[in-house]
This record gives structure tokens, sequence and C-alpha cells, in this order.
């Protein structure tokens, strides 16, 4: 049997959004040396307040669990019980206090042992007595809510919550405000779990304290689980002001994409690259996505190309598209040209000979766009048939700019099949074909 030790309880983990540790009381009030002097200090607090009468623990009882402490402090929790169990055995001749002292007793010890159910049982049986101090009784009462927490059985929880709730005749603190909300919240009672920790968070902010991370977060976890995005954001806002940690500025990036407040989003995805918290690849991916949706090409290709240089996002296929596009769309066909041919190099189809064939007619590099423009209708699978009919316009067009007209006209009949592509394919044959003329015409005369 492990060392016994008086140590605190502490609520589990909820739902991997916060760890809220819990006070326990210690039901034992401190040394049992002094349980003789505590018991007639309570016994006469008691009578001043209620009727009940507190008898008090006779040295005899003291004795021994006085014994029974020593040995599992020395770590002899074996013969610790042994002794609790002698006094057991006389239980008949023990007044209520003393009973109750003894359970308490019994729970510490199976607690130290990591008996959590025993260690229930135990102090249910020490607020099942009556003439004990309600000092006793409340935090029993508490620390059996919390034990039932510890077992997640959150409905034994309430119950005992509700108990204390019942005899407690102070305010509560923050803490305890807390600890209902964790419990109603693990129990999916989320109204309830909101309205006991929003309670302590606006007591924190009157007295000028910031509030606990952990009760922020299980705010902002309720708010999320009743489906309003609004406050969950203004929540995330309260983390980025008294916390500050990348997580939570991503956070707030992302929910003001929810709630459509999207100059807001890339602001402060933006600051939150400035401040070095972007480094995840899928959050530049998100940041040079804003950039491209706020119309900022240029910043989303240099980001986006810098990322790949060090390695931070993969030169995969769809990543390399992404880069060209947002060159393309900065006008910057030169630097598209190196990130196409590595995309045309990986890929399976003919779509960035296609992009380059383009970009190559832009840079007016017309026998490198005519070339790409084969590729890509030799490499097929394009994007749409639209694409195809225009490769046979790049084509007309790059022949038409070499003065090779009848490799234009080829090409510019072979767009004209193409729905997407047939009216402006006519229009350039019939522009080729006075060209073609006026060219014969003047070779004529000269």
């Amino acid at each position: 049997m492990t060392t016994f030790k008086r140590k605190a309880l502490s609520c589990l983990s909820i739902a991997l959004l916060f760890s809220a540790p819990a006070i326990f009381s210690e039901n034992m009030g401190g040394s049992i040396a002094n349980a003789q002097d505590q018991t007639k200090a309570q016994s006469e607090s008691i009578k001043k307040s209620t009727s009940v009468k507190v008898p008090a623990m006779r040295n005899r009882v003291y004795t021994q669990l006085a014994r029974a402490q020593k040995l599992a402090d020395e770590g002899n929790g074996l013969e610790g019980f042994d002794v609790l169990d002698e006094v057991q055995d006389r239980i008949e001749s023990l007044n209520s206090y003393e009973r109750a002292m003894l359970w308490n007793f019994y729970g510490f010890m199976y607690y130290g042992n990591d008996d959590v159910a025993s260690a229930i049982d135990s102090f249910e049986k020490v607020v099942s007595e009556k003439a004990i101090p309600s000092s006793l009784r409340l935090s029993t009462l508490y620390s059996l809510a919390q034990l039932s927490m510890q077992l997640q059985n959150f409905n034994q929880s309430l119950k005992f919550l509700g108990m204390w709730k019942d005899d407690n005749q102070k305010e509560m603190t923050n803490t305890q405000q807390v600890l209902f909300a964790q419990v109603h919240y693990q129990n999916k009672q989320y109204k309830q779990s909101l309205s006991y920790v929003s309670k302590a968070i606006e007591q924190s902010k009157i007295a000028n304290e910031i509030p606990k991370e952990n009760w922020l977060v299980l705010q902002r976890a309720s708010y999320f689980e009743l489906k309003e995005p609004i406050e969950v954001t203004r929540v995330i806002e309260d983390l980025v002001r008294y916390y500050n940690k990348p997580k939570y500025w991503l956070q707030l990036s992302a929910m003001y994409g929810e709630i459509g407040e999207e100059d807001k989003q890339l602001a402060i995805m933006e600051s939150s690259w400035q401040a070095g918290y972007v480094t995840k690849s899928t959050d530049i991916i998100t940041l040079v996505q804003l950039y491209r949706y706020h119309n900022v090409p240029i910043k989303a290709a240099n980001l986006l190309a810098e990322a790949i240089d060090n390695g931070k996002v993969v030169a995969q296929e769809k990543y390399l598209d992404m880069l060209a596009q947002a060159y393309i769309a900065a006008k910057d066909d030169e630097k598209s040209i190196p990130v196409l041919i590595k995309a045309a190099e990986i890929g399976e189809t003919g779509k960035f000979d296609a992009h380059l064939a383009q970009a190559y007619l832009n840079l007016e590099k017309w026998q490198l766009a005519i070339n790409s423009a084969d590729k890509a209708l030799e490499r097929g699978k394009l994007d749409s048939e639209s694409t195809e009919g225009n490769m046979y316009l790049v084509k007309g067009m790059a022949a038409f700019n070499l003065q090779n007209f009848e490799q234009s006209l080829v090409a510019f009949n072979q767009a004209k099949k193409v729905k997407s592509s047939a009216k402006t394919a006519k229009q350039w044959f019939h522009y080729v074909e006075k060209e073609q003329g006026a060219k014969q015409k003047l070779a004529m005369l000269n």
C-alpha cells in the first residue's frame, strides 16, 4: 500500500479545454494533536449559532486517531487502517462527533491510497452524522463534490454541491462559482455553467482583478456549445488582452472570419505573422488565402514563396499552383514562370503547361508559348473545355506574332470548334487572313 499523504484534491481537466485545480478543505481541520481543543472551540461556536449540540471528543478516541495518523504519516498505511478498525469495532460507544472524525480519517486514508470510491463512501458517513460542526459538514460536502467530479459522476457532484449551497451561509467565492460551472459544463448543462462562470469573471473585473485564464476558457467553451459565435469572439478578445498567447490571436482571427468581420480577420492574422505567431503551414496558407481574398496578391505571393523557400510549406503541387496564381494575379508573370515549370514537372496533367503558355504569351515569348500550349494539349486532362480552346488561341496569337500565318490560321480553326473560344477565334481568323493578304500584296509589289 502506498504511503499516505495528506494532499489536496484537484478537479480533472475538462474536455481538454481547461484545467481547474480546486481547493480541498482538509476535513481534519489541521493536526490531530489539536483535535480536542478545536472540538471544544467548534462546539462553543455551534452553540452560539445553532441549536445543534456538538459533543466533545474523548481522550481515548483522540489517542487512537492520533496514533493512526502517525502511522500513516510514517508510511505504515496498513497499520494505520488497523488502528482505525479497532476504533470502529467499538463504534456503538462513540458519540456523533467521534464517529464523524473516524469516518473522516478513513476518508483521508483511502484518498491517500487512491481509492476515491471508498473515500467518498467514508465522507458520506461523515455528513450523515447530525451533531457535527457546520464547518466540518460544509468542507466535507465540498470535498464530496470534487471527488465525485474526479470519478466523472457529475450528477452526484451536483447533488453534493446543492447540499453544500443550501447549508452555506456565506457568499460564494469566485473559485466556488467556477467549480459549479465546471460540473455543469461536464454535465452538458451549458446555460447553468455559463451563469456561474460569468458571475465569477464579472466579480473579478469589478474587483480590478484579471480573470483567471481557465475561467475565460470555460466561458468560451460554454458560449461555443450554445452556438453564440459573437460571444465566443468577445471572450477570445479578453484572452488576447489578458494573456496574449499566440493561440488566442489565431483563434480570434478565425472567429472574426466566422462572424463575417473579414477586415479584422486579416488585420489580426497579419499582426500575428509580424509577431511571429504564425508558424504552422496551415496558418501560413490561411494568411495567403486572406491576402488573395482581400486582393493583395503580391503579399500572398511573397509570403508563400518565403514559406516554401524556408521549408515551412512543402513545395507540393497545390501550393506551387497557389503561388503561381498569386504572381499572375499580381501581374508578375516573370516570377510565375519558374514556379509553373516546377509544378509542371511534378504535375500529372497539362494544367501547368497551360498556365505557362499564357504567361509566355503575356511576356511576348512567342515560341515558348506555342511549345507550352502544344504540351498542355498533348498531356490533356485540362481544367475545362475552355482551357483547351484557350490553348489554340494562344498558339494562333503567338504564331501570328511570329508572322507564321498558316500555322496561326490552323490554330484558330481548331479554336473555332470549341464553343467558349469560337467567337474570339473567328475574329482573329478574319484578322489574320487580312494581314496575310496584305503581306502577300506587299510582297508582289516589291
